[in-house]
């Protein structure tokens, strides 16, 4: 089955019972489906493979998660996830086995499971080379007993804008 846009025209309670039923009535058909949609949500949400497309060209071709865990390039990073990733200007210093990310004034140290993720390392280690850093907003937190039990790297911020959703607030702050 090819569905193109076929919630578009519906408001946000009906497009999300909507989601539910086709996601049924696939389960029930067992059969392809081929679902066009800008909606990020819509796609993660009823997808069992997503390919993300821009310009007419295909950028990534995988599972919802395996995008959101591992983007192939900066465009997938940044329309998979909502809010978006947070992107930086970095360079990595250090050596293997101690690597930081010096985002302008600022340094971190670079967890080693996120160390082993690098291709090439060795071509941005300690070379002045720019790269870009993401952050996704969930992996931020400013609950002082979380940072001292993980010892995850600290970056200070000041908070420019709180939007409190209920369930969740959005912090956009500047390094």
């Amino acid at each position: 089955f090819l569905l193109d846009e076929p919630l578009s025209n519906l408001d946000a309670k009906l497009r999300s019972q909507m989601r539910t039923e086709i996601t049924k009535l696939h389960n029930r058909l067992a059969t392809t489906f081929i679902y066009v949609t800008h909606d990020q949500v819509e796609a993660m949400t009823m997808g069992t493979r997503i390919v993300v497309m821009k310009d007419g060209f295909m950028q990534q071709v995988d599972t919802p998660q395996n995008l959101y865990d591992y983007p192939i390039n900066k465009f997938v990073a940044g329309f998979i996830g909502s809010p978006q990733m947070n992107f930086f200007d970095a360079t990595l210093i250090g050596d293997k086995d101690n690597v930081q990310v010096k985002l302008g004034a600022d340094v971190i140290d670079l967890p080693q499971e996120k160390v082993n993720l690098i291709y090439n390392l060795d071509e941005y280690l300690n070379t002045d080379k720019p790269l870009t850093f993401g952050i996704r907003p969930e992996d931020l937190h400013d609950d002082p007993e979380y940072i001292a039990q993980t010892g995850y790297p600290t970056l200070s911020v000041k908070i420019e804008l709180a939007e409190m959703l209920g369930a969740e607030t959005q912090l956009y702050c500047k390094t």
